[in-house]
Formats: structure tokens, sequence, C-alpha cells
């Protein structure tokens, strides 16, 4: 058997009427806040690739022919426009909760296309390991800085030809400077990697 995991598809439709009838589920507990690191110049890799599991090509193809079945219908032109209209009443009552609160502020600006695209951007250095406290080791998730990185590719890709011009050069210098950490990153962890250990100190007399 193999040992990739399956991936489910849950239609919340049917689940609705189980939760309004079970109550609602317990809020999960809080993971504790790590210890900060000993403090070094030195980027410190967090290795999150162990809790990924391994898939090869032919698993990974096999895994996107099992999807196909379980998936639910779409739903109804009718269940989109109820659905639509309860999330942005739902929105506004927040928005009002937040104004009562703070008169100060004002209207929340519509979410766009460059929202997005800086939503990545801050996470791709973030897993670079910017914004590190100073005296602090920067902590590296080089691999999740990869894929965020990649999803901006891939979004690139997406919506070529339907992007005006300010999206696109933004996003093509977002792309290009994001990259070009990742390489110089990439490099001065790999020099660190091969260079020997420090030469011993003198003794004092």
């Amino acid at each position: 058997m193999s040992d990739t995991p399956k991936f489910e598809v849950i239609d919340r439709r049917k689940m609705k009427k189980e939760e309004e009838q079970d109550g609602p589920s317990p809020q999960p507990t809080p993971t504790p806040a790590a210890e900060p690191e000993s403090k070094s110049a030195r980027p410190h890799l967090v290795d999150t690739e162990a809790a990924r599991p391994v898939q090869t090509e032919s698993s990974s193809e096999a895994g996107e022919d099992e999807l196909g079945p379980e998936m639910p219908p779409p739903p109804t032109a009718d269940e989109k426009r109820q659905q639509e209209s309860a999330y942005e009443a739902s929105a506004q009552r927040v928005e009002d909760l937040l104004r009562a609160q703070n008169p100060a502020m004002g209207a929340q600006p519509p979410i766009k296309f460059e929202h997005l695209v800086q939503q990545l951007y801050l996470s791709a250095l973030m897993q670079m390991g910017a914004a590190t406290p100073e005296g602090q080791r920067p902590r590296v998730d080089i691999i999740g800085a990869r894929q965020s990185i990649d999803l901006l590719g891939v979004l690139e890709e997406k919506t070529k030809g339907n992007l005006n011009t300010n999206e696109e050069r933004m996003l093509e210098s977002v792309l290009y400077e994001l990259r070009m950490t990742f390489l110089e990153l990439t490099k001065m962890i790999s020099l660190q990697g091969v260079q020997g250990p420090p030469p011993p100190k003198p003794e004092k007399r």
C-alpha cells in the first residue's frame, strides 16, 4: 500500500446541520511561544521538511487522479449568491464593531491584487529571516521561502494578460527582488556549510 496521504475535500454544506446539533467544537490549546535564540548573526535553518510527507512524481499523479471522484458538486448559483450575501453582512458587522470601539478608524479599503502580492512578499521575507529582533539569530525556513516565491511565480503565469501595467510591473519587481535575496541567502548558507572550524586561540602566558 502507498504511504502517500489521501486528501479529502469536505462539503461544509453537509456539515452545517451536524455542527448545529453537536454544538461548537472545542477551541485548540494555544502553543507556547518558543524561547529566544542565542545571540548570533548567522541564520538558523528551521527544518520544516521533516514534517512533510515525501511524494514522488508517480505518487503525486496518483493523488491527483484519486482527488477527482471525491470532489463535492459545485455550489449552485443560488447557494453562491446566499453565501456571498451572508459573508458581506458578517464582514460589515465586524467592521461596525471595530469602528464603535475606535471611532477614528475609517472604512477599510477593498482588497485588491496588490494586497495578495504584498502578503506573499512579506511571507517570503519573514521565512528568509527578515524582521528578526536585534541580537537574536535569524530563523530561516528556506523551503517555505521557496514555496512562497514559487507561488508568486504561479500567480504571474496564471494572470498573464489579465493585469494592468502597474500590477504587472509590481509583480515582476517583487519576484526579482525575492529571487535575488533567495540566491544570496542560499549562497551564504552553502559557504557556512563548507567552512572548517575556526583556528584555536593562542594560549595566554
